[in-house]
């Protein structure tokens, strides 16, 4: 899935059996698309179930070893690639045929000898529609106001970074993040400025992450929570610590005198045997609340 400031060109996948036809549809579709092909349903499949899928794929049906109505089946049976659009291509053309492809779960079917301006015209909406999809799909997991991931996302990437780190054996690092007084902030300037200073202070935890796999989220009122896989835990504090740093170098205004600041336990452990991650959770809320006891403003540790 793409994320939601990506603006690459789509990627079509061209699966068919005659280099010809591959030549042809190639041509057509590189200046608006980055496109993919197999000759092979097997092939099709590999790159389907990439790190890079394809948005749409354009499949043939007559294919040997392995037809276009069984390359869908399993397209259809496995969750990394169940939501690609797939057109079929075919030269028969038969009621019959197309009844059967639209059945399995193709999104439409076009027949040989192609008419090139209504297949690309059928390429570009049905890669409009699935780019639609993609981000009504990222939406879900973005919490509406500060703009980052919300609760759902962080239980999802916590859930996949932590079966992750344990096949590998590798740590995995947790940072919980509460705003410091929040509520008298809220009382004293309203709803209206506290919202924004929960925009200000998730930009802030966000914009310290350097690594691609770190993650930051909205964990609900004035929390916040990031994942840090593969990190020890002198390396999920020093992280922990910049977060730390970057809301007090905001300056905002707290009606008490100071600035916001926030308090931040961190967690981190060595992932494997029967252990849950909801440990590694509560582990890092109990840092948090000696972080709160420690003065609030600090970042404190424990290790799960």
């Amino acid at each position: 899935m793409h994320s939601l400031a990506d603006m690459r060109p789509a990627t079509v996948l061209v699966v068919d059996d005659e280099p010809l036809n591959i030549r042809l549809l190639a041509r057509a579709l590189s200046p608006q698309y980055r496109v993919k092909t197999a000759t092979s349903g097997d092939q099709a499949l590999a790159v389907a179930r990439s790190d890079d899928p394809p948005d749409l794929i354009l499949l043939d049906i007559v294919m040997p070893e392995m037809d276009g109505y069984e390359v869908l089946r399993q397209l259809r049976a496995d969750p990394r690639s169940v939501a690609i659009p797939v057109i079929f291509t075919t030269a028969c053309g038969g009621v019959e045929d197309e009844a059967a492809g639209l059945e399995l779960g193709a999104v439409d079917y076009i027949t040989k000898p192609f008419s090139l301006p209504i297949l690309t015209a059928r390429v570009r909406n049905h890669v409009a529609l699935k780019r639609q999809s993609d981000l009504l799909g990222q939406l879900v997991f973005i919490d509406a106001l500060t703009e980052i991931p919300n609760r759902r996302s962080f239980d999802e990437v916590l859930a996949t970074e932590w079966g992750r780190c344990r096949r590998h054996q590798q740590p995995l690092g947790l940072i919980l993040m509460d705003i410091d007084h929040f509520k008298r902030y809220n009382d004293a300037f309203g709803h209206a400025q506290g919202d924004h200073c929960l925009r200000h202070v998730a930009q802030a935890v966000r914009s310290v992450l350097r690594r691609p796999g770190d993650f930051a989220a909205r964990y609900g009122g004035e929390e916040f929570v990031a994942v840090v896989p593969e990190a020890n835990l002198q390396a999920t504090a020093q992280l922990a610590e910049q977060m730390r740093s970057a809301v007090e170098a905001l300056a905002l205004p707290h009606p008490d005198g100071g600035v916001m600041t926030l308090s931040a336990g961190a967690a981190a452990q060595l992932v494997g045997g029967s252990d849950e991650p909801d440990a590694l959770v509560c582990t890092a809320d109990a840092a948090l609340y000696r972080a709160k006891d420690a003065g609030r403003n600090c970042v404190r540790l424990m290790t799960g």
